[in-house]
């Protein structure tokens, strides 16, 4: 895996991804997201990925699968996470909650990378999930 980041002026920077991609990154947020966002951002796909993947091997039908991430930092430089929340809202038909309580629980413990790294450098993260029935 590689990412090239290349600065462009200020605290602007140009990530390309080896997969072909590139992100803004900006610190004053005028053309792009502020670098710790991102890392929420890796987190929230990271684990999405895993839930939404795990609930449709289970058969269960998703129409839509949100993660709201909200975190707090130390007030100290490093300004590192100390507690991350990350609440799915996962809409369906006829979803049964010991199923999406099943997915949530395999990402954060044992598939999604990102949430598991953070956790080993001492970041809390707190996992949650509602249930909506699909129209």
């Amino acid at each position: 895996m590689k990412t090239d980041v290349t600065w462009q002026e200020d605290v602007h920077f140009t990530a390309e991804t080896g997969s072909g991609f590139s992100i803004e990154i900006d610190g004053n947020q005028k053309v792009g997201v502020r670098p710790m966002e991102l890392l929420l951002a890796g987190l929230g796909g990271c684990t999405s990925y895993d839930v939404v993947n795990i609930l449709k091997k289970s058969r269960q039908d998703v129409v839509s699968c949100v993660a709201k991430i909200d975190a707090d930092r130390a007030d100290s430089v490093p300004a590192v996470f100390t507690e991350i929340r990350v609440h799915f809202v996962v809409t369906g038909r006829n979803l049964k909650e010991k199923i999406v309580e099943r997915a949530v629980k395999l990402s954060a413990e044992e598939y999604c990378s990102a949430s598991l790294m953070l956790e080993k450098g001492g970041v809390k993260i707190v996992h949650s999930f509602e249930l909506i029935e699909a129209q």
